[in-house]
């Protein structure tokens, strides 16, 4: 009984979490519309630094080039959607799909030839750089022209995810809410226990029986499938896709920013790094661009970064609740970083 108690997610912690998305829902309606294209794509940011967060920060396995899985979701939807004319739903699922298979494939390429570590990293960097050349010679799918959706006219629309701006703050806040659950559900499992246990030693979890090699082919995988669905919304959100734009090496940087700064395999740190580092570049481009001092946000993202691990290894979020705990005393906050936080 015990173990089933602690398998469910505590009350308190719950209910402070729909209250801070209540609260982000409500500021939807009332925001401006840069604020809320910037929001939106702070959200989709931390959804797929969430599916990052998730293969390093459970799983042990680094990636530097989780834009793969972003540009296949994203050409996915939009392929089926502007030469055949089908719901960016089906987009996603195939995505899915897609990013799965290649991820499992790449993992087990990698592992069977006991490629890890570093070099595991460089693989998915070398994977990206090929697929973003091949996309970009590759005329189906639009080469460097890219491809374009059409033009959003009418009423917002679910089942074709066409709408206006607003309509896309709400449904990347919806998938980041989804990524929250998960995650958060994710690590209380048995799952997310073998996963840690991986992650943290593994010869000895492979010595107490453990199928390391499969369970790392399931994270890579799972993990991709997860930043598919992300490149899929950014497509739409967008409205048009590029080799360059979508699978290049700025995006791989900016998806592991966030969960990096914020906590890496929490359940809400990916967001606020993500709601911290992604204005930050945004910021110090204007501010370069205004003063004539190219690359300003690169050392923006660097200076984040060594601050981050400098004074705050174990990232933002762990040290806010940390921090709260002390100063209040609430037990659920203890519960909240017992089971959002990577240091267990």
């Amino acid at each position: 009984m015990q173990k089933k108690r602690d398998a469910l997610p505590d009350r308190g912690a719950v209910l402070g979490c729909l209250a801070a998305f209540a609260v982000l829902a409500m500021l939807g309606g009332v925001l401006n519309p840069y604020l809320i294209s910037l929001l939106t794509i702070v959200f989709l940011f931390t959804f797929i630094g969430q599916s990052w967060s998730i293969m390093l920060g459970l799983g042990g396995q680094l990636s530097i080039g989780h834009a793969l899985f972003v540009g296949i979701g994203a050409y996915s939807v939009a392929v089926l959607n502007i030469r055949y004319g089908l719901s960016p739903w089906f987009g996603l699922v195939v995505g899915m799909a897609l990013a799965a298979i290649v991820g499992a494939t790449l993992a087990w390429l990698s592992f069977r030839f006991e490629v890890r570590g570093i070099y595991f990293a460089l693989l998915t960097i070398a994977a990206a750089e090929f697929a973003r050349v091949v996309f970009s010679g590759w005329e189906f799918v639009g080469a460097m022209q890219g491809l374009f959706f059409p033009a959003q006219s009418g009423p917002n629309s679910f089942w074709m995810l066409r709408g206006d701006a607003r309509f896309y703050y709400y449904v990347s806040l919806a998938a980041v809410l989804l990524g929250v659950s998960a995650t958060a559900l994710i690590r209380r499992s048995f799952l997310g226990y073998v996963w840690r246990a991986m992650r943290d030693d593994e010869d000895a979890s492979r010595a107490l029986g453990v199928r390391t090699f499969l369970h790392k082919i399931l994270v890579v995988s799972f993990s991709g499938a997860w930043a598919a669905i992300g490149g899929g919304l950014l497509a739409l959100v967008q409205g048009s896709v590029f080799p360059d734009s979508i699978m290049g090496m700025g995006i791989s940087v900016d998806i592991l920013v966030g969960p990096i700064v914020g906590g890496l395999g929490t359940a809400f740190g990916p967001l606020i790094g993500t709601l911290i580092t992604l204005p930050l570049d945004h910021l110090a481009s204007a501010i370069g661009n205004r003063f004539g001092i190219p690359g300003l946000n690169n050392v923006g993202y660097g200076l984040a970064l060594i601050a981050a691990v400098w004074l705050l290894p174990d990232g933002i979020w762990p040290a806010i609740v940390n921090s709260v705990k002390s100063i209040t005393g609430f037990s659920w906050f203890g519960n909240l970083q017992r089971g959002m936080s990577r240091s267990d």
